[in-house]
């Protein structure tokens, strides 16, 4: 199973890449879209990526909740402790 921070590293990594800024820039406490300038398409298609990525599904409930990088972080590590991956 991925420990707490391999999931960070590659969460932040995903978000970087998908909206085009700087790693150093996504910490845990960091707003989607308030601090990065996602819209609602970007968040759907992050939210796509993460599952793919991470082998998950997140429920569409969870990801209206969903606001911080640390809230994703904390969302796929109990999916996937869930799920026994």
């Amino acid at each position: 199973m991925l420990s707490t921070q391999e999931i960070q590293d590659k969460v932040i990594a995903i978000i970087a890449e998908q909206l085009g800024v700087d790693k150093e820039s996504v910490k845990r406490e960091t707003d989607i879209a308030n601090d990065l300038g996602a819209d609602s398409l970007d968040f759907a298609e992050l939210m796509i990526v993460f599952e793919e990525n991470f082998d998950i599904d997140i429920v569409e409930e969870d990801a209206q909740n969903i606001t911080t990088v640390g809230q994703v972080i904390d969302n796929i590590e109990k999916q996937l402790k869930s799920s026994g991956k």
